[in-house]
């Protein structure tokens, strides 16, 4: 889904190698660009190499015939030092972060402080002439990939579009107890009350119906490792959802059972792909499952 100015603005940035032989990324990278060893890992540890759209920083990656890797041809910005932000991805029309658990997507009030602030001042000390616009959230516990647009325009491209340009976006929870099934769809219709609880209803309550697709990733008698992709985008709808099969996720005090082992909310968005509102390009970016998340299911690794 790309159009010759897309393909263009693309190329100005970015140099694409096809991988005809099966090695390492550092030894494609010594091999294919002709750089020295210290340069490859500035390239990687400045989040400026991608294989198939996937950010990679890790030299040892192994890389396979078909794949594509692409390297910035401007190291990433690294202005931006803030321990709730991280910048994954920017150009002059939408910038995508990390989020870390305990900021606010917005702010509720006035001068509550928030993602958009972060990067309002971050765009300002820069002297760009911008600022963030929120398009979607994520809730103050939950950590993970963002888009923000950087205009007003891209911002409205982004939210009469959104379903149909985010072609996948997944997140991935530590749900207390051990999940039986491997897989499955869950629906039902969701209600926030005055209170700000959201109810579920097998049946139409009024609400909005929400449908989560979910697969277990690993599992033991006390946890559950589960990937889910969401249908519908409502309010805690993968809390909700995980609350009634049973399995809440850990560290949830609204929906949960108390269970807090690791002091947050077990909940990351890790997988964010779209097409780019403005050149069209498939976007992809993808982030490690959190290893606080992964601690419980070393022992049954080990065996």
């Amino acid at each position: 889904m790309r159009n010759t100015s897309g393909a263009a603005y693309a190329a100005s940035k970015y140099i694409e190698i096809p991988v005809r032989e099966e090695c390492t990324l550092m030894d494609f990278l010594l091999k294919q660009m002709g750089i020295t060893r210290n340069r490859a890992k500035d390239l990687l540890s400045g989040r400026a190499v991608t294989i198939d759209r996937k950010l990679t920083t890790r030299h040892d990656t192994p890389l396979h015939v078909g794949e594509v890797v692409r390297v910035s041809r401007h190291r990433q910005n690294t202005m931006l030092l803030n321990k709730y932000v991280k910048i994954v991805y920017e150009d002059k029309d939408i910038v995508v972060i990390e989020k870390n658990v305990g900021i606010l997507s917005m702010a509720s009030t006035p001068k509550q402080y928030c993602i958009k602030n972060v990067l309002d001042a971050y765009f300002e000390k820069r002297h760009f002439k911008c600022t963030a616009h929120v398009v979607h959230r994520l809730d103050r516990e939950t950590s993970g990939l963002m888009i923000y647009a950087k205009n007003i325009e891209t911002a409205k491209i982004l939210e009469e579009n959104w379903h149909e340009m985010v072609y996948d976006r997944r997140y991935v929870a530590l749900l207390c107890g051990e999940l039986k099934q491997e897989g499955g769809t869950i629906e039902s219709w969701l209600k926030e009350s005055k209170s700000f609880v959201t109810y579920s209803s097998p049946t139409d309550n009024g609400g909005k119906l929400a449908i989560t697709h979910y697969h277990r990733l690993k599992c033991n008698e006390n946890f559950s490792l589960v990937e889910m992709k969401l249908e519908t985008g409502r309010k805690n709808q993968i809390r909700v959802h995980m609350a009634d099969m049973g399995h809440p996720v850990v560290g949830d005090q609204k929906y949960g059972n108390g269970r807090d082992p690791i002091n947050r909310l077990a909940l990351h968005a890790y997988k964010l792909n779209f097409v780019h509102p403005i050149t069209h390009e498939e976007m992809e970016f993808e982030t490690p499952i959190p290893q606080d998340f992964l601690k419980f299911f070393r022992n049954e690794e080990a065996q």
